[in-house]
């Protein structure tokens, strides 16, 4: 039996995005064992979470720890598997989320190596590294890595830069093989249904609350701008506003839950009782399932975008940072807008001209999708490739 750890991967994370990349990578895994007949246990290496868990079945171990408060816990944790997959959460394998969350990140992969466990860099964004240790030590762990894998071209050129000779599999986002139940057939001459994603951390300014993102619009006002837009369009549209960060508590601490996109959803509907705020999801498949049945979508978290392209929706990603036109642009999907160059009226003007062509952008993206599917048919095999080699070494 094949033992596969898996960190920074989450199990019960408020953030169905990075739920998404751990849902999906999990179906990878089992999709790989079934074609290569491979018996295999996953352990969800995860930190301690009040949601239930997401990722389930009697293949999983989810395996609670805290790796900086207790790092001989983790070792032991990772001791206890034949390899270990990192997806760095997505895009947190960089120095600009401060020095905690890197330090955590670096921690756990030194430990994976000093334990002798194959590393797996799952697809994933990397950088930016801006400073000279965070570099060097990012860099060294990439070299002892046994798969080191991209999600777009960026990041690979990125980490040429830092030097890294090595052979580098630019795959894509492991969330396009993210399952969902497609929806129902809707009869002709209905509303268009709109999906809007509110980012609430967006909405209150980033972590910081004074633009950290360096916006160069009024983040609030452009998304009133949008639903004003589509309610005095003269199709007949039906708004819902689509939450992708959901808290699992509710609280009135805003400082604790400024992530919410589901509170800022609910706010902002106060103020157009007209839209429709989708559910609280308890899950990255019940979310996808809802995108699923939208007629055109946008939004600034960069997952519900996803689960908007890979399940057929035309879509417009709003960039926050680089890690949009990289994984899009790869697929050479242009159709994201940069919310840290483009004005309010460029935007917007940019989504209500999509929106008449969303027709076309729905071609665009089956395009996209297969080369994106095609793409990570790479790390799929490279990784079934890996977990034979180790089966037949046990």
């Amino acid at each position: 039996m094949l033992k596969i750890g898996l960190i920074f991967h989450s199990a019960s994370n408020d953030n169905m995005g990075v739920g998404a990349l751990s849902v999906s990578e999990v179906a990878i895994i089992r999709r790989i064992a079934e074609r290569r007949n491979l018996p295999v246990t996953i352990k969800v290496i995860d930190s301690i979470a009040e949601r239930p868990a997401y990722v389930t079945g009697e293949d999983i171990e989810i395996r609670p720890t805290r790796p900086l408060r207790k790092p001989l816990d983790f070792f032991r944790a990772i001791r206890g598997c034949d390899m270990v997959i990192d997806i760095g959460g997505g895009d947190s394998f960089a120095d600009i989320y401060g020095p905690r969350r890197l330090t955590q990140m670096l921690m756990m992969k030194y430990l994976t190596h000093l334990a002798r466990k194959p590393l797996v860099l799952a697809p994933q964004t990397f950088g930016p590294f801006r400073h000279r240790l965070s570099t060097f030590l990012a860099r060294q762990s990439i070299r002892l890595s046994a798969i080191t894998t991209t999600r777009d071209s960026l990041s690979t050129a990125c980490l040429r830069e830092m030097g890294i000779r090595g052979d580098i599999i630019e795959a894509s986002d492991v969330a396009l093989r993210l399952p969902y139940d497609p929806p129902a057939k809707r009869p002709e001459g209905g509303p268009v249904r709109i999906g809007i994603n509110v980012s609430g951390l967006l909405m209150g300014g980033g972590y910081t609350r004074d633009n950290m993102f360096g916006l160069k619009m009024d983040y609030p006002k452009l998304m009133r701008d949008i639903l004003q837009g589509f309610a005095d369009h003269p199709d007949a549209c039906e708004i819902h506003l689509v939450p992708h960060v959901v808290s699992w508590t509710r609280s009135t601490t805003e400082d604790k839950y400024r992530e919410d996109d589901y509170t800022a959803s609910v706010k902002l509907s106060e103020a157009f009782p007209f839209v429709k705020v989708a559910p609280a999801f308890t899950s990255p498949p019940e979310a996808k399932s809802y995108i699923a049945g939208m007629d055109f979508f946008m939004g600034a978290r960069m997952h519900a975008c996803i689960a908007a392209f890979s399940s057929g929706v035309p879509v417009v990603p709003m960039a926050y940072s680089r890690k949009f036109a990289g994984l899009f642009g790869s697929l050479g999907y242009e159709e994201t807008v940069d919310c840290t160059t483009q004005s309010a009226e460029d935007i917007l003007a940019r989504i209500f001209d999509a929106y008449g062509r969303r027709a076309e952008l729905k071609h665009a993206q089956e395009a996209a999708l297969e080369t994106g599917l095609d793409k990570l048919g790479l790390y799929e095999t490279a990784l079934g490739d890996m977990m034979e080699r180790l089966a037949r070494w046990h």
